[in-house]
């Protein structure tokens, strides 16, 4: 065997489905190499795209992707991705080519500093020396990757190390992940500032929004009477009815300190007290109010299902546990405003999907109209980077083929990766695209005057944020990569639209103009 052999057949010794390639000259030999069964390829035509979908894969399937990106150019090209899974608490495997040792002394054309460009955005770096290597090197980086918070892990892959004989493979042992068992004393303060009865809000992130976890956050609320929340952003959350609501700290400074200024103390769940996503001229970054009290109850890699259980043993049973009730959302009419829009993917979507959210401007009140829709998982981006969202829900759609997927995203902000639908119409992935075309960047018409840079932009200004001259033509661009595609005008034509796209086999885009 080869080195891209070994690594190959190490990736998924370890627990590695997935590789998602755009791969370039360098790693030809492991591109051969993926016809090993064991794992699937996915092609995805921007590097963006393959980060992105490994950052979907891991929210929904709680186990690293692979990716195998060529050269520096490749990594970097991936990089915005990158952080937005790194903020999301999601692991990875990134693999990148590199030219053979004996080569770089020429310095190539595609030679660069791939430590370099790697090392802000991982937490593990490491180059392989020789074929003999890479078994322990990439048994080393899927172990790291599936550390609890998840972790980046990224390999340099010279061609030499892939090509030459490897040699008999070592197996080396399967990663198994480890939390970190949460402090008692910590446990116990917080019991004790939830039974002082003085107003607390518990906020919860990462995997604490999810599973046991949420489950027992809604019975802590309930022998407290506290009440229980998550940042604006979550990596993924189970909402809906049945499970525990949520209720979300306001995106907007002003909205924030309004949310919350009456807690005296916050008990944070896997985060950090909030903090305001932009600075602002005149305006705090820390959003809790004077004299409001922090507690950490479960670090970002400790096991906050734990923390939660040793929580609700101390403080008792109690009343009933916040349970989210179902609400029947009637079908809306008329305008495509916020609210119907809402309303309508509330009345629309089927249980169990997965809702991944890019919306902006346009979306702001779908989480709280969706509050009692059928059970289904909301994912949010972390980072901030737009045009994350058609790639994590590639990813998302590979890791649960058996439940629709709905996409919502700005214009804007697709126009970043919209290349990931070539990849859903390739995989024939359950994926609803909603493009919301207002055909401009409308967040930042709002964030000109929030930052103080003016009333309104100018002429100049202006035309930096309009997507006009010429106006995409979204239902064009899905079909030229194989989606089909419709437009709507109004409310009743999209929520009709949504409801006949869970019926179909594969992927479909909704042009929502605005």
């Amino acid at each position: 065997m080869n080195g891209a052999e070994h690594l190959v057949e190490t990736l998924t010794d370890q627990g590695v489905e997935i590789c998602f390639a755009n791969p370039g000259t360098s790693e030809m030999h492991f591109l051969a190499a993926l016809e090993n069964p064991r794992i699937k390829p996915v092609l995805c035509l921007f590097e963006g795209v393959a980060t992105g979908a490994a950052d979907g894969w891991y929210r929904m399937k709680d186990a690293p992707a692979a990716t195998l990106l060529h050269l520096g150019p490749g990594l970097a090209n991936g990089l915005a991705n990158i952080h937005n899974a790194r903020r999301a608490s999601s692991g990875m495997v990134n693999v990148v080519g590199e030219h053979s040792a004996a080569h770089l002394r020429y310095d190539p054309p595609l030679m660069s500093d791939i430590e370099g460009l790697a090392r802000p955005l991982s937490h593990w770096v490491r180059r392989i020396d020789g074929p003999q290597a890479v078994a322990t090197d990439v048994a080393a980086g899927v172990a790291k990757a599936n550390e609890h918070p998840g972790r980046i892990a990224t390999l340099i892959l010279p061609g030499d190390a892939s090509w030459r004989d490897a040699g008999e493979i070592v197996r080396q042992p399967k990663p198994q992940r480890a939390m970190r068992a949460p402090d008692q004393a910590r446990v116990e303060q917080v019991a004790r500032v939830l039974r002082s009865g003085e107003p607390a809000l518990i906020i919860l992130a990462n995997k604490a929004t999810r599973g046991a976890a949420l489950a027992l956050a809604g019975r802590v609320a309930g022998a407290a009477g506290c009440r229980v929340g998550s940042q604006f952003f979550t990596a993924r959350m189970e909402r809906g009815a049945g499970r525990t609501p949520l209720e979300r700290i306001p995106y907007s400074v002003a909205p924030a300190l309004a949310f919350l200024k009456d807690f005296k103390h916050l008990i944070t769940v896997e985060t950090t007290e909030p903090v305001a996503f932009f600075s602002y001229p005149d305006q705090p970054s820390l959003l809790k109010a004077p004299g409001t009290q922090v507690h950490p109850l479960a670090e970002a890699d400790e096991d906050s299902t734990a923390a939660l259980a040793m929580l609700l043993d101390l403080l008792g049973p109690g009343d009933a546990p916040l349970v989210q009730q179902r609400i029947d959302t009637p079908a809306p009419t008329g305008a495509l405003t916020p609210v119907a829009i809402a309303c309508a993917l509330a009345a629309a979507i089927p249980e169990g999907c997965i809702v991944v959210d890019e919306s902006l401007t346009t979306g702001r009140e779908t989480m709280g109209h969706m509050a009692g829709a059928p059970p289904h998982d909301m994912i949010n981006n972390m980072g901030g980077s737009i045009g994350y969202s058609p790639p994590v829900a590639t990813g998302a759609a590979l890791a649960c083929p058996d439940r629709r997927t709905f996409c919502m995203t700005g214009d804007g902000s697709a126009m970043y990766t919209i290349q990931a639908l070539w990849t859903q119409a390739r995989e024939q992935l359950p994926i609803t695209t909603i493009i919301f075309a207002n055909n401009s960047y409308a967040i930042l018409k709002a964030e000109f005057a929030n930052m103080g840079a003016g009333s309104a932009p100018g002429p100049r200004a202006s035309s930096m944020i309009d997507l006009t001259n010429p106006t995409i033509d979204w239902q064009a661009m899905a079909r030229a990569m194989g989606v089909p595609a419709v437009a709507v005008d109004t409310a009743e034509d999209f929520h009709a639209q949504l409801v006949r796209s869970t019926h179909a086999d594969g992927p479909v885009l909704i042009e929502v103009r605005l």
